[in-house]
């Protein structure tokens, strides 16, 4: 525990950095540019396919019966534009993931040799190793998205379901990436398994300090006029948390690389002189031997 409080506080230092705050440019721009371009052009198709969806769901009538049993009639033209954000909400959170794993952590891992000088590199991952860690994490992600979209709908599951699903995605994604470069393939697999529950843990964290930008995409269904500005506001944020969730993993990892390989070389047997090896003797300890 001392470890996920001591890199935490050493992640929030170097988040202030220049040079992290500068990575936070290059996929917010491009996430601006996917989501703002589809939600630009595609708003209209999208809302009037979802709202024909919802019309022949027994779901939504179910929904709406609620809203008029409580007198909120005027809240039935928001329930597609929630929809259509509770569903948007994990494709964003993937893409950024992605994104960041391919053009920030890399950096970021750079960023953090400074403070592990004498780690050596075993390069147990690579790039393409990276993006089909991200994908095949996206996918198992979107597939738990989707058997649990119904329980998004409860404000108690709402609550706790997506920080651990998105913490799930993040601890897998960024720990294969802090150790791309110094861990090899099976140091990599025993700090993953050894420290499992810390590593959710922070990736859980990661998901509800996701939540603040969830509820300005949330809100902004409400208030449509302000839609693009607070999805600019939103992505922005989301590329901020992620790249301090990078840092938090980045120093928690190679901290506990670092430890791994000292048990190990502490519990390592000290060499033995190869056998066939002449030792050189001084002529006083030839005699001794020979006398005794």
């Amino acid at each position: 525990m001392n470890d996920i409080f001591r890199s935490f506080g050493r992640a929030l230092v170097s988040q202030l950095h220049p040079r992290m705050l500068m990575l936070t440019v290059l996929p917010f721009v491009l996430a601006t540019a996917l989501w703002g371009g589809l939600f630009w052009w595609g708003w209209d198709p999208i809302m009037g396919a979802m709202r024909s969806f919802l019309e022949a769901s027994v779901l939504t009538s179910w929904i709406y019966s609620a809203l008029d049993w409580f007198g909120l009639q005027s809240m039935r033209a928001v329930v597609a534009p929630l929809f259509v954000a509770a569903l948007a909400v994990p494709l964003v959170i993937a893409s950024m993931l992605l994104f960041i794993s391919l053009f920030s952590v890399p950096a970021v891992v750079r960023h953090l040799e400074r403070s592990y000088p004498d780690l050596a590199k075993e390069r147990g991952g690579s790039i393409v190793g990276s993006v089909f860690q991200s994908l095949g994490s996206t996918v198992v992600f979107l597939v738990l998205v989707l058997v649990t979209l119904p329980l998004w709908l409860l404000p108690l599951f709402f609550a706790l379901v997506p920080p651990v699903l998105w913490g799930w995605l993040t601890y897998r994604v960024m720990t294969y990436d802090a150790l791309a470069d110094h861990a090899s393939a099976e140091e990599r697999k025993t700090l993953m398994r050894r420290h499992r529950v810390p590593l959710l843990t922070m990736g859980v964290v990661v998901g509800l300090l996701g939540s603040a930008p969830t509820l300005l995409w949330v809100s902004s269904a409400a208030v449509i006029f302000l839609f693009p500005f607070v999805l600019a506001g939103m992505l922005w944020l989301y590329v901020l948390i992620f790249i301090f969730s990078a840092l938090w993993f980045g120093h928690f990892c190679l901290r506990a690389l670092a430890q791994l390989r000292a048990e190990r070389a502490s519990a390592a047997p000290p060499p033995s002189a190869p056998a066939g090896d002449v030792i050189d003797l001084a002529p006083s300890d030839v005699r001794r031997i020979e006398h005794s």
